[in-house]
C-alpha cells in the first residue's frame, strides 16, 4: 500500500511537467489554458460526481470519481502553487490530535 504514496506524487510532478511544457492534445494543458475558473467547475463536477457514485453504492464507479476528483485537485493545486507535502504536512498534523470533534455553534432560537 505504501508504494501507492508515490503514484500521488508521480501524478502531481505530471501536472506540474505539463503546466510548465506545454503538449498538444494534452487535457491538463488545456485545463491551464482555461485558468482557474475551469479549473474550479472540473472540481466541483468531480466532487458531485462522487458524492452520487457514493450515494449510489457503486464502489467501482466511487473509485473511478475520487480517481477523477483526486487528479482535479492536484490540477488546482499546482494552479494556486500548493504542493502535495504540505497537504501531507497538514494531514500529519492532523493525525497527532485526538479528542477533536468539533463542537456544533447552537442558536438560541428564542431570543
Amino acid at each position: 500500500m505504501a508504494e501507492n504514496k508515490n503514484e500521488l506524487y508521480d501524478l502531481y510532478q505530471t501536472i506540474l511537467d505539463r503546466k510548465e511544457n506545454k503538449q498538444e492534445g494534452s487535457y491538463t494543458c488545456y485545463l491551464f489554458e482555461k485558468g482557474i475558473d475551469k479549473i474550479l467547475k472540473k472540481v466541483g463536477e468531480e466532487c458531485t460526481e462522487t458524492v452520487i457514485a457514493a450515494k449510489n453504492g457503486d464502489n467501482k464507479e466511487t473509485v473511478l470519481e475520487i480517481s477523477d476528483l483526486i487528479y482535479h485537485l492536484f490540477v488546482m493545486m499546482a494552479e494556486q502553487g500548493i504542493t502535495v507535502d504540505e497537504v501531507m504536512d497538514e494531514l500529519a498534523k492532523r493525525s497527532q490530535k485526538t479528542g477533536n470533534l468539533k463542537q456544533f455553534h447552537t442558536v438560541d432560537k428564542n431570543t
